[in-house]
């Protein structure tokens, strides 16, 4: 997961975008060669938001990059409807957003 902190010192830090920016932001990507079928790459997509909508309030106002960065197998994980992915895909990106609820620790 990649943040990009978005208000720093009570003034707020506008990124090189066309367009405002306020509060949080959540973006997932989920690249064809570690999730080959589009229903799969989907399924993550959709677990991404319905996980940060949950911790939204948790977690601090930045713009997120959720990045998939390895593969969900098709021999463990036969069909995209499966419980056993949801359960491995939710238990992923709950540890992600658990981590980015957590403070920064200070730079050495």
């Amino acid at each position: 997961m990649h943040r990009m902190v978005l208000e720093v010192s009570g003034t707020q830090v506008v990124p090189q975008t066309s367009f405002a920016v306020d509060g949080l932001w959540i973006g997932a990507m989920v690249p064809k060669r570690w999730a080959r079928r589009a229903v799969t790459r989907n399924l993550i997509k959709r677990q991404v938001y319905s996980l940060a909508a949950q911790h939204e309030t948790m977690l601090p106002a930045a713009a997120y990059l959720v990045r998939l960065r390895g593969t969900f197998d098709r021999m463990q994980f036969k069909s995209a409807t499966s419980d056993a992915l949801h359960a491995a895909v939710r238990g992923e990106i709950e540890q992600l957003f658990s981590k980015a609820q957590q403070p920064a620790k200070a730079a050495a």
